[in-house]
């Protein structure tokens, strides 16, 4: 297990990769990933219980993770990278025609760690409850992860999952909700308003904790609680306030980072405000 000081020493070269990637493609979605470095730095190298080497794609007996909102695969393949599912200079083929690391995830050139194909924004929830049902049937007690945008719970399939997984005890699954209060155009409030999140989440029987997703400590901490609440007759869905953006000062703050590349200019700005901690790709 790595250590907060280590989380976050990954966490910041993994913000790094996020603006390279982004900028050599000249396509991708920075701001999302940026917001979710920290947690999904904790949860690839803290949290699940995986090892790359025994990678199996119906995941028996392993930890598995669904990323719902497919289109911040910069954070993801940043992370699964410096995990050690494929090497990290393969970074720099990132949405390049004819390579694995497409702008949204694929299992078409199968990458060891990506189960789905996501981003079709709503599917992801319903696919990681398949999983956990499937792994309750199997006497598997491994857990099953999922994050989702808060953009995204505007989907009605979304409220669908929710309400089957809190009515069938679906209690092997920590699903989280990136909230960062933005989408592509414009705040959620002003797009289509989720009102209250915690509450609906509770309505339909799920058991729902907050965290601050861009402080390492809260990360860890609250998601080892949401382990603990486990095997409990409920699901768990972890509501995480995040900044899109984080780390970079002109792209936070704002909705026009969700899926705009920086330019030469504006990468360079970006990445000198970003320490280079294990070494670029």
């Amino acid at each position: 297990m790595a250590t907060i000081d280590e989380l976050k020493t990954t966490a910041a070269q993994v913000r790094r990769d996020i603006i390279r990637m982004v900028h050599g493609a000249k396509s991708g979605h920075p701001g999302g990933s940026l917001g979710c470095a920290d947690f999904l730095t904790a949860l690839y190298f803290d949290l699940m219980e995986l090892e790359p080497e025994s990678f199996r794609v119906d995941g028996a007996g392993q930890d598995m993770f669904f990323l719902s909102n497919g289109h911040i695969t910069p954070v993801l393949y940043s992370v699964m990278a410096r995990r050690g599912f494929f090497p990290v200079k393969e970074l720099a083929t990132f949405r390049q025609l004819g390579t694995r690391l497409q702008g949204h995830p694929t299992p078409v050139e199968q990458i060891p760690g990506v189960r789905i194909a996501s981003g079709s924004l709503g599917q992801g929830l319903s696919v990681a409850i398949g999983a956990a049902l499937a792994k309750k049937n199997n006497a598997d007690r491994q857990v099953v992860y999922a994050l989702t945008g808060d953009g995204e719970l505007q989907e009605g399939q979304i409220w669908e999952a929710v309400m089957f997984a809190g009515a069938k005890h679906v209690d092997n699954l920590i699903a989280t909700v990136d909230f960062n209060g933005k989408q592509i155009d414009g705040p959620t409030d002003e797009v289509c308003s989720l009102k209250e999140i915690t509450a609906k989440f509770e309505a339909f029987n799920w058991h729902v904790m907050q965290m601050d997703g861009n402080k390492m400590e809260d990360v860890v901490e609250t998601m080892k609680k949401a382990k603990n609440a486990l095997f409990q007759q409920k699901p768990v869905v972890v509501v995480m306030k995040t900044e899109m953006g984080m780390g970079v000062d002109f792209m936070m703050g704002t909705h026009k980072w969700h899926g705009t590349p920086p330019n030469d200019e504006q990468a360079a700005a970006a990445l000198a405000q970003l320490p280079e901690t294990i070494g670029d790709f």
